[in-house]
């Protein structure tokens, strides 16, 4: 069973588009939200991250911020 993965992010940020393309090559699926459009996005990410950095990723309630493979794959049991 897959995990529900959203990953806050802006289309600026290169470390977003380094999570959107990891999980992507590992065949995760997930929602992209941009929060520099969506202000409920954002203020849905600092709510439960605590931070304004992107990206942040929420995969079953689980909160990581930033890129780290190694989180990310053991959270998503790769």
């Amino acid at each position: 069973m897959s995990k529900k993965v959203k990953v806050y992010t802006t289309s600026t940020c290169s470390y977003c588009s380094m999570v959107k393309a990891f999980l992507a090559e590992k065949g995760v699926s997930f929602e992209s939200v941009d929060v520099t459009q969506d202000k409920n996005a954002l203020e849905e990410m600092v709510k439960k991250s605590g931070q304004m950095g992107v990206p942040v990723l929420d995969i079953e309630g689980k909160i990581i911020v930033g890129f780290n493979p190694k989180e990310i794959e053991e959270e998503l049991g790769l």
